[in-house]
């Protein structure tokens, strides 16, 4: 059987049959001229994603590989039901919630521990690999009553993966990457073969589509930790489109660029859950995407007519990082704007 749309397939053709997700060609063009004030700044830099997020690693080394496959194999369904009660982990004096939520357990896992222990060894396959439920709950530990949602699932793929790493890839993330020979797309189908929870493939109008949006991140993820170069030079990083979740459909309908039907829009107001795979669900991530390959087309073209200096290559990657950073930095902006609450593993 044939495999399914890649990503950027399955975007356009979503995009070409949606029924209540529209892109707007104003908005995409307004999100590329407010982009284009940031080409020649450090936003849109390989760079940022060192310099601006200090939970990431700071080093370009094997141990920061596996630290990325670890925090991406659980990079999903961080919502909380409630605005208000949320899972929140401290760490070095500091409270983070959502995905950094997770990035701050994982280093605040590697730093505890006890004179000679050198901390919970959670990047390391051979430990997470028979991990149990009980010392995941406690690693991933909310300092609020509210726990990090689907700990269990958690739990189950941190085992799968860590076996799997462990008997094709002999327990590091880096042996992977190098089987790739420095193609982005190679690693990402080789990430979606080799491990089961990283298949986002769904059916839309009768046709297999796929996001592979935590392969897509991690590949992107891979190729800043490494700073672009040596085992992390992909001569085709800009093939990764971005990656649908769901922030950055909410702040590309903030920016104009996207727009609902009254019917969905009065859906995602009320709070109504969308099942993984509903057509609006399907709609809303496949637009989503597609709407950020014409915002990147449109730049480019806009860099190119005004002859603006950049700091490096720009692709869709750069793009979803400033924009994604850029949901969390206007949350107070987007009060009114809803985003789709879908309780899965893929996102």
């Amino acid at each position: 059987m044939d495999g399914p749309l890649t990503p950027r397939e399955s975007a356009k053709f979503i995009a070409e049959n949606s029924r209540d997700v529209f892109i707007d060609g104003g908005g995409v063009r307004r999100v590329a001229e407010l982009l284009l004030a940031k080409v020649s700044g450090p936003e849109l830099d390989l760079g940022s994603w060192k310099a601006l997020h200090e939970l990431n690693p700071r080093a370009a080394d094997e141990a920061a590989v596996n630290w990325v496959f670890v925090t991406d194999t659980l990079n999903f369904s961080f919502w909380s039901e409630h605005e208000e009660h949320k899972c929140l982990v401290g760490y070095r004096g500091k409270t983070y919630s959502g995905y950094w939520s997770l990035c701050a357990a994982v280093n605040r896992a590697l730093d505890e521990g006890w004179c000679p222990s050198p901390g919970i060894p959670i990047t390391s396959a051979s430990y997470y690999a028979t991990v149990t439920l009980e010392q995941v709950q406690h690693i991933f530990r909310s300092d609020t009553d509210v726990p990090m949602p689907l700990i269990e699932e958690r739990h189950r793929i941190l085992n799968e993966t860590g076996k799997i790493l462990l008997e094709k890839f002999e327990g590091s993330f880096l042996n992977c990457v190098r089987k790739s020979e420095k193609s982005a797309q190679k690693l990402m189908h080789l990430v979606v073969e080799s491990f089961p929870s990283y298949r986002d493939v769904t059916q839309f109008e009768g046709k297999r589509i796929s996001f592979y949006k935590r392969a897509q991140i991690l590949v992107a993820d891979t190729w800043s930790v490494l700073e672009g170069k040596g085992d992390g030079c992909f001569k085709d990083i800009s093939s990764i489109t971005m990656f649908a979740d769901y922030r950055l459909p909410q702040v590309l309908v903030h920016l104009g660029a996207l727009k609902y039907s009254k019917e969905l829009l009065e859906k995602l107001l009320k709070g109504e859950m969308l099942s993984y795979g509903d057509r609006q669900e399907v709609e809303i991530r496949g637009c989503s995407l597609w709407c950020v390959e014409l915002i990147r087309d449109c730049l480019l073209e806009l860099i190119e007519k005004k002859g603006e200096k950049t700091s490096g290559e720009i692709n869709s990657v750069l793009l979803d990082y400033y924009l994604w950073d850029y949901a969390r930095d206007h949350r107070a902006d987007m009060k009114g704007i809803p985003f789709h609450h879908t309780r899965c593993i893929y996102y």
